[in-house]
């Protein structure tokens, strides 16, 4: 990340990835969803089967495979009921609720 602050300069109160438009906006969701189609290209995948939203569930689910901390992942989605979280990622809701007690933030 620093390397890339570094090679894109301006200060600190800009946006880490500007617009190509402007300079005052930041990467719109439309450009981030063309530059992750580029790059699961460039790495020999099927465009069609990654996208932004596939990418972001990932994430959590790995972060709730590896530690089982629910109220976690709760707070990274923004969600603001516990049930969402545990309906976004498929899981048995007396499993995550199990876990999530057993588990210390």
């Amino acid at each position: 990340m620093r390397a890339w602050l570094e090679h894109r300069g301006g200060g600190l109160n800009e946006y880490v990835f500007p617009s190509r438009q402007s300079v005052k906006a930041h990467l719109s969701t439309r450009q981030y969803a063309r530059l992750l189609d580029q790059w699961v290209q460039a790495v020999g995948l099927i465009a069609g089967e990654y996208g932004t939203h596939s990418l972001r569930r990932t994430k959590v689910a790995m972060i709730y495979k590896r530690t089982g901390n629910i109220r976690a992942v709760q707070i990274l989605l923004g969600h603001s009921k516990l049930d969402s979280t545990v309906r976004y990622l498929g899981v048995d809701v007396e499993d995550a609720l199990a876990l999530s007690e057993a588990t210390d933030l």
